[in-house]
Formats: C-alpha cells, structure tokens, sequence
C-alpha cells in the first residue's frame, strides 16, 4: 500500500482534487466495462432455466458495468480519524466485489458455455475487481502511468 504523492482527499473541509488524466482513464474504464458487458450478455443463454444462467444474462453483466462506471481515485486506502488506516475499495461497493468474486465458482455451473468462455468470464471478472483494489492502493500511479489503461487493454483481449 503505497499513499504518497496523494492530492487533497475526501475530507469534509478540503475539496478533492482530480488527478491528471483522471476524467480520460475513467471514461476510457466505463467504456471498457460497457463492452465487457454487452460480451456477457452476448453468451448463449442456459439450455433450461436455471439460476447460473439467470445471474449470467442480467446480474453479471450490471455488476461489470456498474464496477467500471463508479470507480473512484477518492476511496483510496488512507489514514482514519483517530489514526486507523482504513481500506478504500477504489468506488467498487461490498455487493459488486462479491458478485465479481463468484465468478469463478458460478461459471464451474454454466457448463452450457466453453471452457473458453468460461476462462474469459473469470478474466474479465479479476481485471475489473483488480483495477479497483490497483486504484485504491494508489490512485495517483495507477492513473498517471496508464496501468489502468492496460487493465482495460487485457479486458478488451479477453472478450475478442
């Protein structure tokens, strides 16, 4: 964890400050997140109602976009009142990171899909909910190095 180099933050009494680059690396993040999305619920459908295939077709696909268009450089691992480090999430809440989670038990079930759609979900699923954790630990190099950008490169790869 690395919090160096860190513009105003989130206090009440200091307005936070935008990173240079900041607005193009989040577009560029909710761009990739939307086409993420539209490759998920591009995937053939369960052969009969079930409820892997139901959280695959709406759930899923919302939890990317969602992930992807609320990232927030703000939420960033910092010091608390009182001295206690407290963990950011990078804008990604508790109920997205867990659906991202399960991606890699859920798809074990959608044995409807390839082995290669499979792997590609869970890919997607890891690089969005390590690009949070990445902008959390530290937002200023994660933006200003385009490590961010290379997240979104290796999503685009995984759902050629």
């Amino acid at each position: 964890m690395t919090i160096s180099l860190l513009p105003a933050g989130p206090a009440d009494d200091v307005p936070y400050e935008l990173w240079e680059g900041e607005e193009a690396v989040l577009a560029e993040a909710a761009a990739a997140g939307s086409r993420a999305a539209e490759w998920i619920r591009s995937l053939p459908g369960a052969p009969s109602p079930c409820p892997v295939g139901s959280w695959l077709a709406g759930e899923l696909p919302q939890a990317i976009e969602a992930a992807t268009s609320s990232l927030d450089p703000g939420d960033c691992d910092r010091m608390g009142p009182e001295g206690v480090m407290v963990d950011g999430n990078g804008g990604v809440d508790e109920g997205i990171r867990s659906s991202l989670a399960a991606v890699p038990c859920a798809v074990q079930d959608a044995r409807w899909l390839t082995p290669d759609q499979q792997i590609r979900l869970v890919a997607v699923a890891s690089l969005v909910a390590g690009a949070a954790r990445l902008l959390a630990e530290d937002p200023g190099t994660r933006i200003m190095t385009s490590e961010l950008s290379r997240m979104w490169a290796l999503v685009d790869h995984a759902i050629a």
